[in-house]
């Protein structure tokens, strides 16, 4: 938090029901249009948190501007000596200075219907034992004269996904498309309860960032996804999954995320059995590559399946209902 920050005019005043966070770093040429859609919303019970994670350009300028408008509800934090820390750790750092019930990410370069937040908070609200809502996202390329697709966020619309179902139905484990962090709506207490974000997931791990925070929100709560569209995704060059895909490093950021999820549910104290099954096969074709490659002709088809099936249910300690091991 910066010496003389503007968020300290606002300390005594009533929290907010939602804290909006954008985390930045070198955004200048986005950062105003998605700053602008947070304010443009019809949902005003709200604050705007700014997360400089150690820009070099005009857009830390740009983002102190609208956080020393009077009356602004826009405030603007940093990392001591401004580094940059990452986007797990710039996350958290916006969360840190949360002050609402309910919270809401934005990324610097998307754009937000104007009523993103009033129909999510009225979802959360109907269904009090949610912990996270979203919808479907458009995949925006028109911004630079290109043609928009819609993509539905996971398995099922408009009814309460209990967990941990869509660990199951959504990618990195399923086939599902996931959400994108820009479209959640969570509930900070529960945030807050689950470590925040993972962290450890900086440079090129950070492709993964949001799926190792969704990994764990999926087993601790029920989910929601709305076939509205509140947000437009936008489509570059410079976006981390552009970058690590045209690099080439997707499989060794998958890899390294699905190690980190087999230590991370070693660590409760119950394990769904479905989950730890997916989670194995997700790994087979990096811890025992040979394996998988048995798995995709007819011939070893039925001897690995054998073997996968005493690799996987061999260490377990059944739970009661056959569907959970304690830890």
């Amino acid at each position: 938090m910066s010496e003389g920050d503007p968020m300290l005019s606002r300390s005594a005043a009533a929290a907010p029901r939602v804290s909006v966070i954008t985390i930045f770093l070198n955004a200048e040429h986005y950062l105003a249009e998605a700053i602008n859609s947070v304010l443009a919303q019809d949902f005003c019970d709200l604050e705007l948190i700014l997360v400089d994670d150690g820009s070099i350009d005009g857009g830390t300028t740009i983002a102190r501007d609208y956080a020393s408008r009077p009356g602004s509800m826009v405030r603007y934090v940093e990392h001591p000596s401004r580094a940059n820390r990452g986007m797990s750790a710039s996350r958290n750092l916006g969360l840190s200075a949360a002050r609402g019930e309910l919270v809401a990410f934005i990324d610097a370069d998307d754009v937000w219907m104007p009523r993103k937040l009033s129909d999510q908070v009225a979802i959360m609200d109907a269904h009090p034992e949610l912990g996270m809502v979203c919808g479907a996202v458009r995949y925006w390329t028109s911004w630079e004269g290109g043609e928009d697709t819609v993509v539905p966020t996971g398995h099922a619309l408009n009814r309460v996904i209990p967990n941990p179902e869509a660990s199951l139905a959504l990618y990195p484990l399923g086939e599902a498309a996931a959400p994108c962090p820009s479209d959640l709506l969570l509930r900070r207490d529960l945030v807050l309860s689950l470590g925040g974000f993972e962290e450890h997931f900086t440079g090129p791990r950070q492709m993964y960032e949001d799926q190792g925070f969704l990994a764990k929100l999926y087993l601790a709560a029920p989910v929601y996804f709305s076939d509205s569209v509140w947000l437009n995704y936008r489509q570059h060059a410079e976006s981390c999954v552009a970058t690590m895909t045209r690099e080439g490093r997707y499989h060794e950021v998958r890899h390294y995320f699905l190690e980190w999820l087999d230590g991370y549910l070693a660590t409760l104290p119950q394990r769904d059995l479905r989950v730890v099954w997916a989670l194995k096969k997700a790994l087979l074709p990096y811890r025992h590559p040979w394996c998988h490659k048995a798995l995709i002709t007819a011939a070893g088809l039925a001897q690995y399946s054998l073997w996968a099936a005493r690799q996987i249910l061999s260490p377990l300690r059944q739970g009661s209902g056959g569907r959970t091991e304690p830890g």
